[in-house]
């Protein structure tokens, strides 16, 4: 299931008791509201729960720091810009802010849901924020809401594993080279030939220091590397397989193309700018098919659950995975269901010449264009993503898009360089079923299909979509690839 499709799997059964518990506490919205019409209340509607005590603990401390009431109101995410829309038009209930991701921000600020923020100056810049948070906020040259949070995709490891691998490399190398030393001695007439070999192995605190030295060679900085990896890695009787994901889903695999199909631009807004079918896209899809050759992984039997909690029984060595799993691997270790160290470095490159790119979505804090209380929506969203944007993490599990924010865990700040050469999901509500498309042709691709004619296919789709009349693009003859001699095995 797709990280889109379970996150709304999800919010569909929670929303429903929310909403009847929010009711049944609140049950003279209008009326509260009535009395503060001198602006000195704002509505905040949102539709991740796992936002709320966060929210919650901001608009008390808002209150007790402007005087200003804050009201956050949890929604069931089902028609989500429609509610909103509606209630701004018809009610006196509707937000003055919202929180969404940014590729609804086309359809918010086309009907007036969306409007230019007032701080894009002292808060939202470069000084705060990477330049893709900037892009993912950004519609047609306007700054129209506040980066809040990300998501996005990196490599996750087994550290003991790789530890316990550098460590028997040191070793070996330390060995043979005290067996050469000895040799060329024994050559030279100083020692007796049968005299031993002196132990030379470090101590403890010493090969500590050079395994850490070492590890970070041992991180695959390309696929090539990470075949190599495999074809060579004296597994332990545990592991199943060194590397395997979700090989459909397209969060864990857009990376792929990332750097080679343009959808929209930079920020993901412009109609006239998209290129999916081309030789490159075609070079680094046929780089994802050839996986299949090394890594037995029927697609339809793999989700992402299933492979973090191999991950986390100690069965594979690597996958690449989003944020949440730093808290969930954490719990599992508190709760002794995890026993191993982990780490987090960026998605491998294809090869030496072929970068990766992952896709990144941003939570976004949006200024609703029909509020009468814009300024203080304004402020208290400017208070969200930068005053406070520290202890977002804490209390709701999400990492800020503020690249300012300080960690204890230094895994954190590695999805945060992940999400600084991100693309950003594109925000045009021609092509939002873009990722449903995707997903299909990776399967079909991985599973044998064509890739030229796969891609060709989406290419023509999409375009027929944004142009409203049909479609064609000349077929690109696929370049041929030299197949390494590597083969992958964990026997």
């Amino acid at each position: 299931m797709s990280l889109s499709k379970k996150m709304i799997a999800a919010g569909t059964v929670l929303a429903a008791l929310v909403l009847m518990l929010f009711f049944s506490n609140h049950p003279v919205v209008v009326e509260e509201q009535s009395e503060y019409d001198d602006g000195e209340t704002v509505y905040l509607w949102y539709t991740d729960d796992s936002l709320s005590d966060y929210l919650s603990s901001m608009a008390v401390k808002f209150n007790e720091e402007r005087g200003i009431r804050v009201l956050p109101i949890l929604n069931s995410g089902l028609e989500f810009l429609e509610e909103i829309n509606d209630a701004s038009l018809r009610t006196q209930t509707g937000p003055d802010l919202f929180i969404a991701s940014n590729d609804i921000m086309e359809k918010a600020y086309l009907s007036g849901l969306a409007t230019e923020i007032t701080m894009a100056d002292t808060v939202v810049n470069l000084d705060h924020f990477p330049e893709a948070a900037l892009q993912a906020v950004t519609y047609r040259d306007k700054i129209l809401g506040y980066p809040f949070y990300f998501e996005t995709s990196a490599l996750l490891y087994n550290m003991t594993y790789l530890e316990e691998m550098t460590e028997a490399a040191i070793q070996a190398e330390i060995d043979l080279a005290a067996a050469e030393e000895s040799q060329a001695a024994a050559e030279e007439g100083e020692v007796e030939e049968d005299a031993g070999q002196a132990d030379l192995t470090p101590a403890p605190e010493e090969m500590s220091a050079l395994v850490k030295e070492r590890l970070p060679e041992m991180i695959p900085d390309n696929f090539t590397e990470l075949l190599e990896f495999a074809n060579s890695y004296d597994a332990p009787e545990n592991v199943e397989a060194v590397f395997k994901w979700d090989v459909e889903d397209i969060f864990y695999n857009y990376f792929f193309v990332g750097n080679y199909i343009n959808v929209g631009g930079p920020c993901g807004d412009n109609t006239e700018t998209i290129n999916i079918y081309n030789e490159n896209a075609i070079r680094a899809l046929q780089t994802y098919q050839s996986l299949s050759d090394f890594f037995a992984i029927v697609a339809d039997e793999v989700d992402y659950e299933t492979v973090i909690q191999e991950f986390m029984d100690g069965k594979l060595v690597m996958t690449t995975a989003t944020t949440d799993v730093i808290a969930r691997l954490e719990q599992a270790g508190e709760e002794g269901t995890f026993s191993y160290e982990y780490g987090i470095a960026q998605i491998p490159d294809l090869s030496e010449e072929m970068a990766s790119k992952s896709l990144s979505v941003t939570g976004t804090v949006y200024v609703n264009g029909y509020s009468d209380q814009r300024e203080v929506a304004n402020e208290f969203a400017a208070y969200l993503v930068h005053d406070h944007a520290g202890e977002l993490y804490q209390k709701s599990g999400k990492l800020s898009a503020n690249k300012s924010v300080s960690y204890d865990n230094p895994n954190l700040y590695m999805f945060m360089r992940e999400y600084e050469h991100s693309a950003p999901m594109p925000k045009m509500m021609a092509t939002s079923n873009l990722w449903v498309q995707m997903e299909i042709i990776f399967s079909r691709i991985w599973n044998g299909g064509e890739v030229s004619a796969q891609l060709k296919s989406l290419s023509e789709q999409i375009m027929t979509q944004v142009t409203g009349e049909p479609y064609e693009e000349a077929y690109i003859q696929p370049p041929k690839i030299v197949k390494d001699d590597l083969e992958y095995s964990t026997d």
